[in-house]
């Protein structure tokens, strides 16, 4: 597979998994996963984390899939690249993935003594990838390793930080985020 395939089936891949927490964002507010609950003195998790943003989030992420799965054919005419569908399985694993890797960080966020929103290099930007893969993995093996072959993770790996730095970059400046990364 080329640089210009392996990228676009990365990205391919991911969209659903990389959907979700912007998705949590903007449907942000409500009652907070860990209920004010503290562990040793601090938040389990904080207020950033809720039932309603994980929820849509993760409905988010299969919702894309679902319409990724119906354009599938016109997309890989027009890039001439075989972009691979999403079984169910897959559809409901990498979005849930990625939030709960964004859970998962948060908690680490909060024992390291990190406040919400501070940053927290290469987690921030790869918590939600290690485990949407991860779940991904389990879900849907035959699919996960046909599809996510060495090049393309590596392609995920490159790419992800990068994305994640443009779009909370974007988000920061049209005043949807408090910090820009």
């Amino acid at each position: 597979m080329g640089l210009a395939a392996t990228v676009a089936t990365a990205v391919w891949v991911m969209l659903p998994a990389y959907v979700p927490n912007n998705a949590a964002v903007l449907a942000g507010g409500g009652r907070p996963i860990d209920g004010g609950a503290t562990l040793g003195g601090k938040r389990v998790l904080g207020d950033g984390k809720t039932w309603r943003g994980t929820a849509v989030g993760v409905l988010a992420g299969v919702a894309l899939a679902a319409v990724l799965n119906a354009i599938e054919p016109t997309a890989s005419d027009a890039l001439g690249v075989a972009l691979p569908t999403f079984p169910p399985a897959a559809m409901v694993a990498l979005p849930a993935g990625a939030m709960l890797g964004d859970i998962l960080a948060s908690f680490l966020k909060r024992r390291t003594g990190r406040e919400r929103g501070a940053a927290f290099p290469l987690l921030d930007q790869l918590d939600f990838v290690v485990v949407a893969l991860a779940l991904a993995a389990i879900a849907a093996p035959g699919w996960f390793g046909a599809t996510f072959t060495l090049d393309v993770v590596v392609a995920i790996l490159v790419l992800t930080p990068l994305l994640h730095v443009v779009t909370n970059g974007i988000a920061y400046l049209l005043g949807l985020k408090n910090e820009p990364y």
